[in-house]
C-alpha cells in the first residue's frame, strides 16, 4: 500500500512545528491524528523517522534526509493543486496569517469582514502572537510586521494605517494624586506599567519632541506580557495604578471617553504603520493572491 499524501502533510506539519500540540494548532487537526499518521509513515517504511519526547520532536538521521527530499516535493504538489483555483469563479481554500496582537486588534478587524463577504469560499486562520517566527518554516502563507521586523526576499504590501503613534496615558484619578508630569524623564518618578516580549526584552519608552528624541527606562508595580496580557496593564491604568505607554488606536476609546487622560502627548512618538508581507515566489496560492488583491485595492486612493 502507498503511503496516503495526507499523512505525509501530516509528518511535515510536526516536524516543521517541532511538535505534535504545536503542529495540531497551527494545522487545525488533533495533535492524536498527526501521531496516527506519523506512526503510519513510518510502519510503511519500516524505519523510524522522529524522535519523541515529552516536551517536542526532532528527525532522526533518515526522517532528515527523507524530508530534505519531500518538503520541496509537497510543496510543488500543493501549488500545482492550487492551480485549480484559478478555474474557479471565486478562489477558494485557506489562508493562514500570521500577525501581531497589535494588528489582529488595531489593523484586521476592518478588513476581514468585508474580504471574507468578498470571498465566501475562502478560509481564514489568524495566529496572532509576538514571537517572531520563520513564517514559511511554520506553515503560514503571510504575515504581518513592521518595517523593521520584515524577513529578507519578502514582498511588502502596505496594511492598514501608515502613520501611527505610541501613546502615555494614566488615570484622572492618578494624575491628580500623584502629579501631572511636563518631560518624559519625569516618568522615572512615577509608577509605570510595563510590556516585556516573550524574549525577555523590556523595551524602553521612547518620545520625540521636534529635534529631541530621547528614552526613558522607568519603573512600576505591573509588568506584563506584550501582546496577551496588555489589555490588564490598560485596566490597571484605567484604575488608577500609573502610566500605561501603548499604541495611541489601542487606548483611543479609554482617551475618548475620559476614562484615561492623554501625558506628555506633545512627545508621542510616530512610526510608520505595518506590512502585509509572503514570499516572493511567481506562484502564489490562489487565497493569497486574492488577500494582496483585495489590500492594494484598499490602498489605492
Amino acid at each position: 500500500m502507498k503511503t496516503d499524501l495526507q499523512d505525509l502533510l501530516a509528518l511535515r506539519a510536526v516536524v516543521q512545528a517541532g511538535g505534535f500540540r504545536e503542529g495540531a494548532r497551527l494545522s487545525g487537526k488533533s495533535a492524536s491524528s498527526l501521531s496516527d499518521a506519523v506512526r503510519r509513515v513510518e510502519a510503511h517504511l519500516g524505519v523510524r523517522l522522529l524522535n519523541r519526547s515529552t516536551r517536542s520532536v526532532a528527525p532522526t538521521e533518515a526522517g532528515s534526509r527523507l524530508l530534505e527530499r519531500l518538503v520541496p516535493a509537497l510543496d510543488e504538489v500543493e501549488a500545482a493543486l492550487d492551480v485549480v483555483n484559478h478555474f474557479r469563479d471565486r478562489p477558494a481554500g485557506t489562508l493562514r496569517l500570521n500577525v501581531p496582537v497589535s494588528a489582529a486588534r488595531l489593523v484586521l478587524p476592518a478588513i476581514i469582514t468585508p474580504f471574507l463577504q468578498a470571498y465566501p469560499d475562502i478560509r481564514l486562520e489568524v495566529v496572532a502572537e509576538e514571537s517572531f517566527v520563520d513564517m514559511l518554516a511554520a506553515g503560514f502563507d503571510a504575515g504581518i510586521r513592521y518595517d523593521e521586523r520584515l524577513e529578507q526576499d519578502m514582498i511588502a504590501v502596505p496594511i492598514g494605517p501608515r502613520v501611527q503613534r505610541f501613546a502615555a496615558a494614566a488615570a484622572p484619578a492618578y494624575l491628580d494624586r500623584a502629579g501631572r508630569p511636563a518631560h518624559p524623564r519625569e516618568l522615572l518618578d512615577h509608577a509605570c506599567l510595563r510590556g516585556k516580549f516573550p524574549s525577555g526584552n523590556v523595551p524602553v519608552w521612547e518620545f520625540d519632541r521636534g529635534e529631541d528624541s530621547l528614552r526613558v527606562d522607568p519603573t512600576g508595580p505591573l509588568q506584563v506580557s506584550i501582546g496577551s496580557a496588555v489589555d490588564l496593564a490598560v485596566d490597571a491604568a484605567v484604575r488608577g495604578l500609573g502610566v500605561v505607554y501603548l499604541f495611541e488606536d489601542w487606548l483611543r476609546p479609554y482617551l475618548d471617553s475620559g476614562a484615561l487622560e492623554p501625558v506628555l502627548e506633545e512627545w508621542w512618538p510616530a512610526f510608520s504603520g505595518p506590512f502585509l508581507y509572503y514570499p516572493g515566489r511567481k506562484h502564489l496560492p490562489a487565497p493569497l493572491r486574492a488577500f494582496v488583491d483585495f489590500i492594494k485595492e484598499r490602498n489605492e486612493p
